[in-house]
């Protein structure tokens, strides 16, 4: 085993010096393998950095959630038939309360609505989207409070006068006064700050909108500015822990909505059912769709490359044809020749993709705005891989025609 590794650091070394004594050439062989592997983990980097964004928002909406809704969520490819829905009653308070009084499988229950407005507070005015939610909002997803509290049930349930602001919101109506206790202005009414949200910052998707352009108020007062008093909205649920409990948690809402609702047996649902995580794999779906078109393109890029590196080990080869004859004569076994060459070409293939990957790194610190471009560990870790392969595949012809070379004749050739 000895024998074999220090056989194997020879080869190293020969391949080593190779390289260094041809550098213009060996910059001009790797180009091929740089411009594919970029080309690859490009695309798999931009990709993982959108998917991840679009999911971080997707998080947002609840974790282990269903949404009791007037319009089902439609994924992938056909026509949205609207005017099947279009007459369906929107989910209202009292069916709110009673899955909440009834539903054994969910950990939290809440409604909530949303409109546009304007928040003023003094001189200073900024466009907002107010939403109305209920208690459990805030177990479902998270509202984290940086200043003051969160709502209690007491002003909740009697729809109090009371708001949480979005970080945007502060700065812009409060600039540097402390904005807790103070009172903004929502469609002529006043309502006292008690919270404010953390400032989360700009995301390529703001599903359900951006939570620092929100005011938070109860339902319940939501519904009286902006609905006339007419209470519905959007139900959600959250279950427990696992995929099995989501089902469990599915079918009883089906059920208890089809009571509130008084369907009879033979009646469809009157009411949509829908699951975020259905969106999530839609979502993953696509970009799968986009990692294999970034790799069949980049593939390509490969290959040129490859070939560029096998046509110079023939020719790096023929150059070291004496020497080969020279050292198989002084007992250098064929594997030695063979790791010799092998490892030239698959030096040259790594350091081609290394350069990609160097390249690839230098653009994650462009600013796109609020994409955030990621290299990650296993993307390089394939991009090396796949440099590897291309390398071992582009030398093992020349290094096993080097291997079998009859040291006499190659001693002997010019």
């Amino acid at each position: 085993m000895g024998k074999f590794l220090r056989l194997s650091f020879e080869s190293f070394r020969f391949a080593w010096q190779a390289l260094k004594a041809n550098v213009f050439r060996t910059i001009l062989s790797l180009l091929g393998v740089t411009v594919g592997i970029f080309s690859i983990i490009g695309v798999y980097t931009m990709v993982d950095s959108l998917e991840a964004n679009i999911k971080e928002s997707l998080s947002s909406i609840g974790d282990k959630t269903i949404y009791v809704d007037k319009w089902p969520w439609i994924f992938g490819d056909g026509d949205y038939p609207w005017w099947k829905y279009f007459k369906r009653p929107e989910p209202k308070y009292s069916e709110f309360k009673f899955l909440k009084d009834n539903s054994e499988n969910s950990t939290a229950v809440a409604i909530m609505d949303w409109s546009t407005s304007v928040a003023r507070y003094g001189n200073n005015s900024y466009n907002i989207l107010c939403q109305g939610i209920t208690y459990d909002v805030n177990i479902i997803t998270d509202i984290p409070i940086v200043e003051g509290r969160y709502f209690t049930t007491q002003e909740i349930d009697a729809g109090r006068n009371v708001a949480i602001i979005g970080g945007e919101v502060s700065e812009e109506l409060f600039q540097q006064v402390d904005p807790i206790g103070k009172q903004i202005k929502i469609k002529g009414q006043n309502f006292t700050v008690i919270g404010v949200q953390e400032k989360k910052g700009k995301q390529l998707v703001d599903i359900g909108g951006n939570p620092d352009q929100k005011v938070y108020v109860p339902f319940i007062k939501h519904k009286r500015m902006f609905s006339s008093g007419n209470l519905y909205g959007t139900i959600i649920m959250q279950a427990k822990d696992d995929d099995k409990d989501m089902v469990l948690l599915e079918s009883e809402t089906k059920g208890l909505m089809r009571t509130a609702r008084g369907l009879r047996p033979a009646e469809d649902d009157n009411f949509a059912i829908n699951r975020p995580d259905a969106a999530a794999s839609a979502i993953s779906g696509i970009f799968s769709s986009l990692r294999v078109g970034g790799f069949i393109i980049g593939l390509f890029s490969l290959l040129i490359g490859g070939f560029g590196i096998a046509n110079i080990m023939f020719v790096s080869v023929k150059e070291r044809t004496n020497i080969i004859g020279i050292q198989k004569s002084l007992g250098a076994k064929n594997y030695f020749i063979l790791f010799q060459f092998l490892f030239e070409s698959v030096f040259l293939c790594l350091f081609g993709g290394l350069f990609g990957l160097l390249l690839v790194y230098l653009i994650s610190f462009i600013d796109l705005g609020s994409l955030d471009i990621i290299l990650s560990v296993s993307n390089i870790t394939f991009g090396l891989f796949i440099a590897s392969i291309i390398g071992i595949l582009s030398g093992i012809i020349p290094a096993s025609q080097a291997a079998r070379m009859d040291p006499v004749i190659a001693i002997r050739a010019k």
